[in-house]
């Protein structure tokens, strides 16, 4: 395995493969997802890129190697890898509607208590709770059912119940999608405010999100890596533009 990148966290993923009855949905992927950068992971639909995520995350199986923390995850159950602090977001929100943002927040940090220990048996907010409402800006909306929060809020909302989580490594998958621009705008954010300390990969389709935002560029085309590099040297890759028709292309030119 490489160097700590000077000890940051790393999550560095060698000869990944998902294979579906024959069909390899992921085909030899290597990637290096590292903290303190907000690295995207796009490609046409079917190119593997949430699979490569629910090999990650203990949701199908994968061979190959994924180390963190000196812990291979792809032989690890998701709970443990949960623990081990790596978490992600659905491309539709999951959260408890008729729960309110602070009690989703609650109980996304039982992760980290004794059983029993929740809100109401405490009687009290727990500081890392309360800092989360701050980061994800949902402070005033803390009594409110979750089921009521726009698309946008539901999101950050996700976002700031890996926070309570402690999760360290965070997949976020198509978290802007459907988002107004206000919404994007916010969300790009809030993920500059919190991606020093974690490493943070984002699933998207939205390339205008990723030309704004994207620190490092992944692009999957048939379940192996096309290119990788900066959002110019993605831009500029003639296979790139030829996978998306001419979009990431149109995107270069609005830049």
């Amino acid at each position: 395995m490489t160097a700590s990148f000077l000890g940051q966290d790393y999550l560095e993923i060698r000869d990944l493969t998902v294979d579906f009855d024959g069909f390899k949905a992921v085909d030899g992927v290597d990637l290096t997802f590292q903290q303190g950068r907000l690295h995207f992971l796009i490609g046409p639909n079917g190119a593997g890129k949430t699979t490569v995520v629910d090999a990650l995350t203990g949701l199908v199986r994968g061979t190959g190697r994924a180390e963190f923390r000196g812990r291979d995850v792809l032989t690890m159950k998701s709970h443990k890898i949960v623990r081990l602090g790596i978490g992600r977001t659905f491309q539709t929100a999951t959260v408890f509607e008729q729960l309110t943002v602070l009690q989703n927040l609650d109980i996304a940090a039982g992760l980290h208590r004794r059983a029993g220990h929740l809100l109401f048996a405490r009687g009290k907010v727990p500081e890392r709770v309360t800092e989360a409402l701050e980061t994800i800006g949902l402070t005033a909306l803390a009594g409110r059912p979750a089921g009521f929060l726009a698309h946008g809020q539901r999101q950050w909302l996700e976002v700031g119940m890996l926070l309570v989580q402690d999760a360290s490594v965070m997949f976020l998958d198509e978290t802007v999608a459907g988002m107004s621009s206000d919404e994007r705008e916010e969300t790009g954010d809030l993920l500059k405010r919190i991606m020093a300390d974690r490493t943070i990969v984002v699933i998207e389709h939205d390339m205008e999100f990723m030309r704004r935002y994207a620190d490092f560029v992944t692009v999957l085309h048939a379940g192996r890596v096309l290119a990788e590099g900066t959002v110019a040297e993605i831009q500029a890759d003639p296979e790139v533009q030829a996978v998306y028709l001419g979009t990431v292309t149109e995107v270069a030119a609005d830049a």
